[in-house]
């Protein structure tokens, strides 16, 4: 007799806890909590707390200066593991990601650019739908199931981290303003130290945490961005151990570090960020509002751009030689893959406070675009990838490769 393994809670916690959909499951709560709240009785308070000076910061400056450089450390270490030793280590590897992310994210922004180009005030706002939202994208992949051929994940989880690296580079170049000079070059010293300790050896991670922190004083204070402390500290922490142990290393510090903020940031910091800046208050708008020029922008960048920039430049791509489809994946399911490149929730809401910073109009306007695109791209991007493997089922074939 068929005996059947009973999981307890703490199992079954653990399971969610590892599978790739969790991140974007929890996230999707998260914002869905703060829209809720945003439109009852407690919209008072959700605002008025998130306003609330706490030291030299409000709640809100704290989630997304303070809160998210955890997010970028993150980021910045895939980046790093990835370029030396991952997916994205040599150029044909990096070939078919890198042509389809720049793709990706020109064509949303030109989209962007043409919606808005006598309005010079939200012209500012062009970077919004050029982000895709890796947590909630491979979260919808992993709803999917084995229906999705692994190296189409791959695909996906390369092209989201050459975009984190895009969205970093114009956060940098576009969205800084009154440079400190003084504390920039505070900046530059301590990066010199923290490259010193990788040079001279040190593999414990204390120094480097230490350093980071008074690094993110200094940039914070600079005028450039906050969280890109997180970036710069990401590069300077060894990849592998010294001595004998290297041979047998899993990464060394920095996979010490990025495991212990795997479970961190996105069950912690990313839905925080989530709830504290998906808060859009729906009283006195109507379908209208849905042609302003930056929800229009936005969303229209997210899922027409976005499908157009990533799938177009893929076939390019492929067509000239350049790269290949990925292994046991057909052009219908790559096409499915480039609409889920159209949640650009996290990084797109981050891009758009910046540009908007202060306007609390606007700052509706674009939350309300980044949600519309991304909703519809998820759904149009799942019904894609669900009608293969039904229409498999029924005449017998198998996906093209």
């Amino acid at each position: 007799m068929e005996q059947r393994t009973r999981r307890g809670p703490g199992s079954v916690l653990r399971g969610f806890l590892g599978s790739e959909a969790a991140g974007g499951i929890v996230l999707m709560a998260a914002s869905a909590a703060a829209l809720v709240i945003a439109n009852s009785p407690l919209a008072a308070a959700y605002f008025a707390g998130l306003h609330l000076e706490i030291g030299p910061l409000s709640v809100a400056h704290w989630i997304n200066d303070a809160l998210m450089a955890l997010f970028f450390l993150l980021v910045g270490l895939e980046i790093k593991r990835e370029m030396l030793v991952g997916q994205l280590s040599s150029w044909p590897r990096r070939a078919l990601p890198g042509i389809a992310a720049a793709g990706g994210m020109a064509v949303p922004a030109l989209i962007y650019v043409a919606i808005n180009r006598q309005s010079p005030e939200t012209l500012r706002g062009w970077a919004i739908p050029t982000a895709t939202d890796i947590a909630f994208a491979l979260g919808v992949l992993a709803l999917l199931g084995s229906r999705i051929p692994p190296a189409l994940k791959i695909f996906l989880t390369a092209l989201a981290i050459i975009d984190d690296l895009g969205a970093v580079l114009i956060i940098a170049i576009f969205y800084t303003n009154g440079l400190s000079l003084l504390d920039l070059g505070g900046a530059a010293i301590v990066l010199v130290l923290l490259f010193g300790l990788n040079r001279a050896g040190v593999r414990v991670l204390w120094p480097y945490l230490l350093l980071g922190l008074v690094l993110w004083v200094f940039v914070l204070r600079s005028g450039i961005h906050a969280t890109l402390a997180g970036v710069a500290l990401a590069l300077t922490i060894p990849m592998r151990p010294a001595g004998k142990a290297a041979a047998q290393s899993a990464g060394g510090p920095l996979g010490r570090l990025e495991h212990g903020l795997e479970m961190l940031v996105p069950f912690v910091v990313v839905p925080v960020f989530g709830f504290a800046n998906a808060g859009v208050s729906f009283a006195g708008m109507t379908v209208a509002n849905l042609g302003d020029p930056v929800t229009l922008g936005i969303a229209a960048g997210l899922v027409l751009g976005k499908v157009t920039g990533v799938f177009g430049s893929a076939v390019l791509a492929v067509r000239l030689g350049i790269a290949h489809l990925p292994a046991q994946a057909n052009w219908w399911q790559l096409f499915g893959v480039a609409l889920l490149c159209g949640i650009g929730f996290t990084m797109s809401l981050f891009i758009g406070l910046l540009a908007f910073a202060g306007d609390s109009a606007l700052e509706g306007e674009l939350k309300l675009g980044i949600i519309v695109g991304s909703v519809i791209s998820a759904l149009l991007g799942s019904l894609v990838l669900l009608l293969p493997a039904r229409a498999s089922s029924r005449t017998g074939g198998r996906p093209a490769t």
